[in-house]
């Protein structure tokens, strides 16, 4: 059983529905099987009748969704039509969202429907324009696709992202869904304790929520199977009885055949024979209600099994053969297709036709290999020699026959063996080298990163130097306009000791973390200054590194601009802001800086147009970028560099 919850809306009585919808009369509509779930069977048909009343786009397509997708536990094809009619809808309003969401629906449809490649092609298409935070309930729906095609360890798989996005968003209701679809994956590789393990934690979360739907119905029924294979069938009853009392109150046909299923099972390990086959006749029932071939098969399956426990092996035959038939050779779920032909195999068998029963259990055989390579050898060997007894072919010749091969089959047994010891040497001999030389590579490695890091430090060092040079000197100097050219120098360099500094200090020994260099620098420089009373930094961006060829001559860019701004966009001691952003997007960069300072008034040039300005220009042009400037509103710079191009 496929699920996905759902979004609806409940309104009582039928005459309310306008003025709930347009909320007139400032009602508040509750989302059924999210907010509440008092309410009875009639829900679809009153959601369905209100659907005329609504003119509203967005909560036109939440119902055409809902109703749509719900009527998929009574009506598929039905289903399908109220959804393809919300698509189209959605489509002519170009709303990419609900469009999304109606193809999650139409492919849990199609799905139940047995169109896999169908449903896996529309959940792929919703995949790109669902949010990640919906995206559980599509990925949910693709681990039933692929559990449909006995590829367990794919639908494992999905199961686990799903789990790992209700945790990451804090969704009770997925994370419910994921542990009971584990639960349900164990109990089909026959891992029942851990089925039983994972449905209990899907039980607990679902009962916290609070609320009895779909998904919840399906649990119990899911950890009621868990239980009957492990022989507790006193404890999985009461989990069945509620499942069936869920899926009546709300009239989930397909939660209702899946468990009359379980419970014929039940019965049939207990031996009740009448209560087994009147569950298996309601599940059959409810299956051809709902038109859901892969459930019919599988009720089908359920009375076979039944009639083989019974010794009614000619009825069992015509059970199961009427449920391969009504699979075809179409049928996408493989695990359950090679239970009917080991189920068949065991009919035949009963009714002596020993070619048959060989015949349906090698197609037994080849099914579960696909699904589990499970082991059937010995099963096999058996009902060939007893189609060879049957067909009266054992003479004294074929004997002889037979045991040569069996003496070549040893001979070869005996030389496949030395030659895989041989190769499994090899492959030792191999993988010790291979780690030997992995190793050394390692060292070496280690050995590399620390000399780089060391050559950073080095250089960091030997920057600091000369700033501190720098700095000595420039307080020997008188001169105002001499002292402010130096203490830009020291600042240049200052920038580029600080790449080194991040560069040996850091993870990564090629690349700058620039969000967090900015707001250094730019500390230092206002420090420089002595104005980080009145001057507040800004750096407004996402971290994002930089390669080094890159970042020192941006960082110089930078370290220019502020200078500049300190310089010139606040006199007489005004208090302000700078601002700096960078960003990367279509194979470029773009740099922002700006302060909210006095102006430049009409110009369209930089103050001051000695070296600082120049190292600007020179540097734009190395990164083969482009600069545009702003004096609206303070000074703001904005930069462009082609990100192939850069030197």
């Amino acid at each position: 059983m496929k699920r996905i919850p759902l979004f609806f809306f409940l309104f009582v009585p039928v005459l309310l529905f306008a003025q709930f919808f347009d909320q007139k009369d400032g009602r508040d509509y509750q989302v059924i099987f999210v907010e509440t779930d008092d309410f009875g069977v009639e829900y679809l048909d009153e959601i369905e009748q209100s659907l005329a009343e609504i003119k509203q786009p967005e909560l036109r397509l939440r119902l055409l969704n809902d109703l749509g997708y719900h009527y998929h536990t009574r009506n598929l094809r039905k289903s399908l039509s109220i959804i393809n009619r919300g698509l189209q809808e959605a489509q002519g309003l170009k709303n990419d969202l609900w469009l999304a969401r109606m193809q999650v629906s139409q492919g849990a449809i199609l799905l139940r429907m047995e169109e896999l490649d169908q449903a896996e092609e529309v959940l792929l298409s919703a995949k790109m324009k669902l949010p990640e935070v919906e995206s559980w309930l599509l990925l949910t729906n693709l681990g039933y696709v692929y559990e449909r095609r006995g590829d367990l360890g794919m639908a494992f798989e999905y199961a686990t992202k799903t789990l790992e996005l209700g945790k990451k968003y804090s969704d009770q209701k997925a994370m419910a869904m994921a542990y009971s679809d584990i639960s349900n994956l164990f109990w089909k590789q026959g891992k029942f304790e851990k089925g039983v393990e994972y449905g209990l934690k899907s039980i607990a979360l679902f009962e916290d929520r609070g609320i009895k739907d779909l998904d919840f119905d399906f649990t119990l029924h899911v950890l009621g199977n868990n239980l009957v294979e492990l022989g507790r069938v006193e404890e999985a009853l009461p989990y069945f009885l509620r499942s069936i009392a869920i899926g009546t109150q709300y009239g989930f046909y397909n939660n209702l055949s899946d468990t009359y299923i379980a419970l014929t099972e039940l019965y049939r390990q207990t031996e009740d024979f009448k209560n087994a086959e009147i569950s298996g006749k309601e599940a059959l029932k409810y299956a051809e209600l709902l038109q859901n071939e892969f459930m019919v098969v599988r009720s089908l399956h359920a009375l076979g099994r039944l009639k083989n426990q019974e010794g009614d092996f000619e009825s069992a035959v015509v059970y199961l053969d009427r449920s391969i038939r009504t699979a075809t050779e179409d049928f996408g779920d493989l695990y359950y297709l090679g239970l009917i032909y080991r189920d068949l195999s065991e009919a035949y068998e009963g009714t002596k036709n020993i070619t048959a029963s060989f015949q349906a259990f090698k197609k037994h055989n080849e099914l579960q290999q696909q699904v589990f390579n499970a082991e059937a050898d010995q099963r096999i060997a058996l009902l060939q020699t007893e189609m060879d007894v049957n067909q009266k072919e054992s003479t004294i010749s074929l004997q002889l026959e037979r045991l040569k091969r069996q003496e070549i089959i040893q001979i070869f047994t005996l030389v496949f063996t030395v030659v895989m010891v041989f190769f499994l040497f090899f492959l030792y001999r191999v993988f010790v080298k291979r780690k030997k030389y992995s190793l050394l590579l390692e060292k070496q490695n280690r050995e590399k990163e620390f000399l780089l890091k060391e050559i950073h430090h080095r250089v960091k060092n030997n920057l600091e130097t000369i700033s501190s040079l720098l700095a000595l000197q420039t307080a020997q100097i008188e001169n105002q306009e001499l002292q402010e050219i130096m203490v830009e120098s020291q600042n240049r360099v200052q920038s580029m000791g600080m790449i080194h500094q991040n560069l040996y200090q850091g993870e990564n020994l090629a690349a700058i973390e620039m969000k967090h260099y900015f707001e250094n620098l730019g500390r230092f420089i206002i420090d420089s200054f002595d104005a980080s009373e009145r001057i507040r930094l800004e750096v407004s961006m996402k971290p994002l590194e930089l390669n080094v060829d890159r970042a020192i001559p941006i960082g110089l860019i930078v370290n220019e601009l502020i200078t500049n701004s300190l310089k010139y966009a606040f006199p007489d001691q005004r208090v302000g802001e700078i601002s700096i952003s960078l960003e990367e997007k279509n194979a470029h960069l773009y740099l922002r800086i700006a302060d909210d300072g006095v102006g430049m008034g009409s110009t369209t040039q930089l103050k001051g147009t000695g070296f600082g300005s120049q190292l600007v220009q020179l540097l734009t042009r190395q990164l083969d970028g482009k600069m545009t400037l702003s004096t609206q509103q303070g000074t703001e710079l904005y930069f462009e560099f082609k990100i192939e191009q850069a030197a």
